[in-house]
């Protein structure tokens, strides 16, 4: 061993039995404490009660989606249901959240309240009170509200706190509420969803005018025509009752029967020539943002009508613009006595109407204008048909901003990885690199200096940013939850909610595959690089190692495979039993809840650390039952990059000494189900002054050198 280990030549029975019984209390009393976190399903009237206190009745859960009705007295109050009702998303424990919601009769949120769950995390973590300020927040926000868990507010998105430790967790909870919220305001008619590009409203160029006369406003399209001929009109009403009613003669068919000439006054190339300075500016003025005037000159049949009453709508005239339908009463009405502009014709009747903001009118998209023609046909009876003039607006007058392509609705799992986007491109560099160092490995090890500095790097990298920063840590239950996956409903989004896990998990795949789990083991796990860390200050600041024997050392490994088999068996039973048993790994508290835990598991996990001081990786070694599961497929690895010599074990043991972990076994071999690829033993193959073979090999060649050159002197 390196300088300061202790070598035990015997271990007393006794001292081991009281090991093995100290461990067994710490797991006794932190599997209990884990079981105060079970979550039992809750009654969803309780909660509804609660959050609707002034209620006089409930409804039954009715109609699709299911949604309970809420009334005080004859008026509604609001609405409840439960997501799992709607929107039935599985969480990070492949399970779904199931949550009360509550809205009012306007479709604002008044509370949401968790009734069930098997989140880890939650049952054996995070207090569920942090969980309920997580919901908490939702009172007071709109159904039509886009709602994301973390990061900044942008344009239309509202963003809320998430949960440290739990943010996959509340970001599928996230996606239920909104999600079934939205179906539910849907289905009740309290929101309509706009789908497709969003067009900015059109401002008119208030600075923009020209001096015009008459023909040229008309001769350009500023000034609009409808124009109808009686022959038009009768045709119109041909087939029907009214077909005969005021028909005009066949000498009259070619008369005109209305026209009309129509514009936006407030335009002032329009409006200005139109008008005297004051009468345009009394009209103008008055105006406030969003609302626009019609002006309209006509002959013939009156777009106004002899029927017009106060107070009532003009019922001749219509403004249409997309699925919008303007009518106007007689408050939105002036009328005109005269036009100012030059070459303008005689009309019967002019009138300007204000389009008031409400209507959110766009000068600047196409709109028509409608006369409405009736012909009466009994004493109260009468039938109407229409003609419609087009209008678009001129460019030169508006400012239409460019239209926006609304943001795709992304997928849980595009927002998930869309949100760890810099985190994801962090560690494919960490991997790229851990990759090159493997490949390159044989060039590397002949640096010794370099490559330890180089490993503690990548370990502290490995600690603080996928251990305690992206909470990287993969676990025994993963496994489990992939498994059950595989033997239920197999779906890989399940896996692709927490991209970090899921890329550590691929990149294990790999390393598993082509060098056995040592790579993951020895490098990318938080935990194991954490130990690593300990140790090796340990070791600088000279505190002395406790090191077992081999025979022992190499029996004690069959403990985590006894662990793991247990936590399997009771997974095949219950997934959510087996998470709870899994904190024999002190990942969760470690590096998920940083300490932020009840003092057993605190306790535990610190045990685990500080052992390090005098023996390396104890729980990586023994207990580790994620290192057990790894190891299982460590036959099928591809490659053998870890080179030994026909000497190594018989009689040199050096590699053996120094491996930290007791992964080469008395004959040299490396036990690959035990090794973490530390590199150490290649430092020492590629190294001519501490490998005795090689040691060996070059003072047989300095004394053959040595032999030549007395040859030579001989010879001379």
């Amino acid at each position: 061993m390196l300088g300061g280990n202790v070598q035990l030549a015997k271990i007393n029975h006794k001292n081991i039995s009281r090991l093995i019984l100290c461990v067994a209390l710490l797991l006794g009393i932190i599997f209990p404490a884990a079981a105060l976190f079970v979550s039992p399903a809750k009654p969803a009237m309780p909660e509804i009660q609660a959050l609707f206190p002034t209620a006089s009745s409930i409804s039954e859960k009715q109609g699709e989606p299911a949604i309970w009705t809420v009334h005080q007295g004859e008026e509604v109050l609001g609405y409840a249901f439960e997501t799992n009702d709607i929107a039935k998303i599985p969480a990070y424990s492949g399970e779904p959240v199931n949550m009360l919601v509550a809205i009012d009769a306007k479709g604002q949120y008044l509370g949401a309240k968790v009734l069930e769950h098997h989140e880890p995390i939650i049952l054996a973590g995070i207090p569920e009170t942090k969980l309920w300020q997580f919901t908490d927040q939702y009172p007071g926000l709109h159904v039509k509200d886009r709602i994301k868990v973390g990061g900044n507010a942008s344009q239309g998105t509202i963003a809320i706190d998430g949960l440290s430790g739990a943010t996959v967790t509340v970001m599928v909870m996230n996606v239920a509420i909104t999600k079934a919220a939205t179906k539910v305001a849907q289905s009740l008619g309290l929101i309509e969803i706009k789908k497709g590009i969003i067009q900015p409203l059109s401002s008119i160029k208030l600075d923009v005018f020209a001096k015009a006369d008459w023909q040229t406003l008309t001769g350009d399209g500023s000034i609009r025509k409808l124009y109808l001929k009686r022959a038009a009109v009768d045709e119109a009403f041909m087939g029907t009752e009214a077909e005969h009613v005021e028909e005009a003669s066949a000498s009259q068919k070619q008369e005109m029967f209305a026209e009309i000439y129509y514009a936006l006054l407030d335009v002032p190339t329009i409006g200005k020539n139109l008008l005297s300075e004051a009468d345009n500016a009394w009209l103008v003025e008055p105006l406030v943002k969003g609302e626009h005037l019609l002006v309209l000159m006509g002959n013939g049949y009156s777009f106004k009508g002899s029927g017009y009453v106060r107070g009532g709508i003009f019922d001749r005239i219509q403004l249409h613009q997309g699925d919008e339908a303007i009518s106007f009463r007689d408050l939105e009405h002036n009328r005109l006595t005269d036009l100012a502009i030059e070459g303008a014709p005689h009309f019967s009747e002019m009138s300007v109407f204000r389009i008031q903001e409400h209507y959110e009118f766009d000068p600047g998209a196409s709109w028509q204008l409608e006369l409405l023609v009736r012909r009466q046909t009994g004493p109260i009876d009468s039938l109407f048909t229409s003609f419609k003039g087009d209008y678009d607006m001129l460019p030169k007058y508006v400012d239409t901003p460019a239209a926006i392509m609304p943001e795709p609705e992304r997928s849980l799992i595009e927002q998930v990885w869309f949100e760890k986007r810099y985190e994801v491109v962090a560690l494919i560099i960490m991997i790229i690199v851990l990759l090159l160092i493997l490949f390159f490995q044989d060039v590397l090890v002949r640096h010794p200096t370099f490559i330890h500095n180089l490993r503690h790097g990548f370990l502290i990298a490995t600690v603080v940013l996928v251990g305690w920063t992206w909470g990287g840590q993969l676990s025994v239950v993963n496994v489990f939850t992939f498994l059950q996956s595989l033997m239920g409903d197999f779906s890989w989004d399940l896996f692709m909610l927490d991209p970090i896990i899921f890329i550590l998990w691929c990149a294990a795949a790999v390393t598993i595959l082509l060098w056995g789990r040592a790579v993951y083991c020895g490098w990318l796990c938080p935990f194991g690089a954490l130990q690593e860390l300990v140790n090796q200050f340990a070791r600088f600041v000279k505190i002395p190692q406790f090191e077992l024997p081999f025979a022992v050392h190499e029996r004690l490994w069959a403990i985590k495979y006894l662990i793991l088999l247990a936590l399997f068996g009771v997974s095949l039973d219950s997934l959510a039993m087996a998470e709870k048993l899994a904190e024999v790994e002190p990942f969760k508290t470690t590096f998920l809840l940083k300490f932020d835990r009840e003092w057993p598991f605190i306790l535990w996990a610190s045990l685990l650390i500080l052992i390090n001081l005098v023996n390396r990786k104890t729980f990586c070694r023994y207990l580790c039952p994620l290192g057990a599961a790894l190891s299982v497929s460590n036959s099928a690895r591809l490659f053998n990059w870890l080179k030994r010599r026909e000497e190594c074990g018989t009689p040199c043991k050096t590699c053996a000494t120094e491996c930290e972990i007791q992964a080469i076994e008395p004959n040299g071999v490396i036990n690959m189900r035990e090794c973490h690829y530390c590199l150490d033993c290649q430092i020492t193959y590629f190294n001519d002054e501490k490998c005795p073979p090689l040691k060996k090999l070059a003072y047989k060649k300095n004394k053959y050198k040595e032999q030549q050159i007395d040859a030579v002197n001989v010879a001379s």
